[in-house]
Order: C-alpha cells, then structure tokens, then sequence
C-alpha cells in the first residue's frame, strides 16, 4: 500500500497513528506530495487533490482519513479500533466528527491568517476559532478514554495539531480533564511516532 501524504498534515497523521496502533504500518509506503500543486499523480487517484489517499495493490484508492481508517480496520490481526455496533461505536464515531471538524476549522484557519483582514475574512476567521473552541469544550465535559478507539486517535491528532499551529492559542486553559487526558496519550506510539516535524 502507498500512502499519499505530508509530513504536516492532521489527517495523514490520523491515518498513520491508525496504522501504528493495529500494527499495520510496516506494510504503507508514505510518498511526500503537495496537495496545493495538484500534482499529477495525487489528481489521478483523487479529482479533488486532497491527502490523504491509500493506494491498494490493485490500484484502489481510498481517501479522505474516516475512510482510510475504516479500511485498516480490516486489515492485519489486530481488534479493530472502530466499535463494531452500540453506543460505544456511537461515541467513537462522533468524537471523530468532532476531532475532524476542529481540523476542517483550523486547518484552512491558518492558510488565511497571512492574508490582509477585511471584514469578511476576520468574521470567518472568528467563526472557525469559534468552532475550535466549541469543540474543545465539548471534548472536555467527556474525555476519550486512552487510545481505545478511532475517535481518541483523531481527538489526540487534533489537539497535537492546535499546539502544532497555534501555541499561542492555547487550548488547554480552562480544560483540565481534556488536557490531562492529551499528556497521558501524546507519548504513546501511535501519537509520539507521527509528530509534525519541528516548524
């Protein structure tokens, strides 16, 4: 299998910590590609030039992370990291959602924060640190619990990505539980092994 991914990106690292965790990494090779140039080979394998993507053997490729993910359940020995039914798959399905959605906020946050500030742009930007900060309030009144799951994963990776890209935007205050939670996890493998690089 070929991963197309960056070394910086949240929902690479979401689906490699997924790997690492079932035991299936040794199996991915991970193959650099830009997304912001459309190359050629990231366009044949995904029209909407967006990392990750998993290439199977056969030429499938499977994209966007929640569906990366749901693919190596199946693959290798290990228990799956999705609950199968219930309200446990319930929960790690919706704390996924969550983890996601404070990347789809913050990730295209940071892209135009370089950008001159009308008026228009400074009430988006408002509006996704808004909803970073909903989401984080909401993952405090109920933690993941270790990296049971997909959505602990995920949660884990957003967090990593908040401290990542905006330090000086700290998360952690006024949310004790969630970031006790966040150093019990960040040096686990799955979590410590796919940290961005330094910037």
């Amino acid at each position: 299998m070929r991963l197309l991914h960056s070394p910086t990106s949240p929902y690479a690292r979401k689906v490699m910590a997924c790997a690492i965790a079932r035991g299936v990494e040794g199996g991915i090779e991970l193959v650099p590609t830009n997304p912001h140039e459309s190359p050629a080979a990231l366009l044949a394998v995904n029209p909407l030039s967006r990392i990750p993507v998993l290439v199977l053997e056969d030429g499938t490729a499977i994209h966007d992370s929640p569906v990366i993910c749901d693919y190596l359940d199946t693959v290798g020995d290990a228990p799956p990291l999705m609950p199968a039914a219930g309200a446990a798959r319930v929960r790690a399905a919706t704390m996924q959602s969550v983890a996601d959605g404070i990347l789809d906020a913050a990730v295209p946050r940071r892209s135009q924060i370089p950008l001159p500030q009308d008026e228009g742009r400074a009430a988006l930007d408002a509006r996704r640190k808004s909803v970073v900060a909903w989401a984080v309030d909401a993952l405090e009144k109920a933690p993941p619990e270790g990296l049971s799951d997909t959505g602990a994963i995920a949660t884990a990776c957003a967090l990593g990505y908040l401290d990542f890209r905006y330090a000086g935007e700290p998360w952690r205050d006024g949310h004790p539980r969630l970031a006790a939670w966040y150093e019990g996890v960040k040096d686990l493998p799955p979590i410590a092994r796919t940290a961005p690089p330094p910037a």
